[in-house]
């Protein structure tokens, strides 16, 4: 089996510091938790998919685009006569289907995740042949949270539930692969077409002043960390971190949240703020990372 390991979007990335430095509005954070929610459920799926034996190719998360539209395949498998597009579903809870609509316990209606599942065929099945390929395709919605029940399911409703995921595996390790060149060059096609960035961006306004400052734990994704000797503390899960790990840690956020900025050590001081020594950060910055003009208007960039 060909996979990688799956990384999170730069949407999620950032979405997660600014959880931390920021107050959310009901709607981010509403937004905020459906989309790492999702990637925690990608994540239990690959724990099941990267055990596979069979001679595939496993792609996570591409984000493509044809015909001026964009669509996202949570995971693609490809066997040498068949593809399996799969759509990663981390719901939990009682659901049931009525009149081909989607309805919470409560009777609250849902989005129904069957036309997006469909759209993301079509769009594939395009693109497939826009580069020239011409291998049938299977899709599934794949619900991994062993918490989800639906009930009242069409029959042919295209979907693998927690309880038929270890049997779906079972199935996709009796598929012969003998995989070809070809094969492996639509899957580095695919990967090259791989956008990095959605033009349907969904992250809230922010600005450098409304940021809390101080350093996130790695663990928790907490604020509450302290500098106790040559450690960052976490206050809520006791997570250890070496200082300078942490500053360079919070230098990539930096980076990340504001590409524009410069990396200087007061502005490095100042985001870290538990920092309280400027020459610990000049020090860490100095020894890390390459140093531009003077010491009065000195910056850094990436060695």
């Amino acid at each position: 089996m060909i996979s990688q390991p799956r990384t999170p979007t730069k949407d999620l990335l950032i979405m997660r510091l600014l959880n931390a430095r920021m107050n959310f509005s009901s709607e981010d954070k509403l937004y905020y938790s459906r989309i790492e929610k999702g990637f925690q459920g990608e994540l239990q799926f690959d724990s099941l998919s990267d055990k596979l034996k069979s001679d595939c190719i496993v792609k996570k998360g591409l984000l493509l685009e044809v015909h001026n539209s964009e669509f996202q395949i949570d995971s693609l498998i490809m066997f040498r006569k068949l593809i399996f597009l799969l759509d990663i579903k981390n719901y939990e809870g009682d659901y049931y289907c009525e009149e081909n609509k989607l309805f919470f316990a409560n009777g609250n209606i849902v989005k129904d995740p069957l036309p997006q599942l469909m759209r993301c065929e079509s769009l594939f099945l395009q693109l497939m042949q826009k580069l020239g390929y011409h291998f049938p395709v299977v899709s599934h919605l794949v619900f991994v949270n062993p918490e989800f029940t639906l009930m009242q399911a069409p029959k042919d409703y295209p979907i693998i539930y927690p309880t038929q995921l270890n049997r779906f595996m079972k199935k996709l390790n009796c598929i012969p692969a003998n995989l070809t060149g070809m094969h492996e060059a639509f899957a580095k096609q695919l990967q090259s077409l791989h956008k990095k960035e959605s033009k349907n961006r969904r992250i809230p306004e922010y600005h450098y002043q409304q940021c809390k400052k101080g350093i996130i734990c790695e663990n928790c994704q907490s604020l509450l960390t302290n500098v106790e000797g040559n450690f960052v503390i976490c206050m809520k899960c006791g997570h250890r971190e070496e200082v300078d790990s942490a500053v360079l840690r919070s230098v990539d956020e930096l980076k990340l949240l504001f590409p524009e900025e410069r990396i200087t050590t007061a502005k490095v001081h100042d985001w870290c703020s538990i920092v309280k020594s400027r020459k610990t950060i000049r020090r860490i910055l100095l020894q890390n990372l390459n140093s531009v003009g003077k010491t009065k208007v000195r910056y850094f960039i990436s060695k």
